[in-house]
């Protein structure tokens, strides 16, 4: 394992970096979150102040990525990871990932992964995760596809 990487709990003074991680967190996952980035800030600060943790993941003093863990249900949900661009493909997630835990001390996690992220979700079953269930979400202005057999014309 990395002995260099280094898990830090966050506080109040991290959400600026914490946001802008957040930001490229919501464009490589194609989510559809409009915030920019002053909004994400006062999200972050919301989360770190009330039942999430934040947490940086550090190597020699350069920041690699961070984790948000919501600490109020059990078992624990990771809501958010990410690992900064030009540190992946090299084993830097799966690392970050055993030390989140051990630095939780927890084996047993909850998260969430995009249904169109091929490549989170390869990540997240490479780590043993499996599917427990299928979040489902119905927009206002989605179009209902026609009710064949529900009312007949007399």
């Amino acid at each position: 394992m990395n002995d260099a990487l280094v898990v830090n709990l966050c506080t109040i003074e991290d959400i600026g970096i914490l946001a802008s991680l957040n930001k490229q967190l919501i464009e490589d996952e194609q989510h559809d979150n409009p915030m920019n980035a002053e909004q994400l800030k006062a999200r972050m600060g919301v989360f770190i102040s009330s039942e999430y943790n934040a947490y940086l993941f550090n190597e020699q003093g350069v920041v690699k990525g961070y984790a948000l863990v919501k600490h109020a249900r059990q078992p624990l949900y990771l809501r958010q990871f990410f690992i900064c661009r030009e540190s992946r493909r090299q084993g830097l997630g799966k690392v970050a990932f055993a030390k989140l835990l051990d630095y939780l001390g927890t084996d047993t996690i909850d998260l969430e992964v995009m249904f169109w992220n091929e490549r989170g979700k390869q990540f997240w079953r490479s780590l043993g995760f499996q599917e427990r269930s299928l979040y489902l979400r119905r927009e206002q202005g989605v179009i209902e596809p026609e009710r064949k057999g529900l009312h007949e014309d007399s």
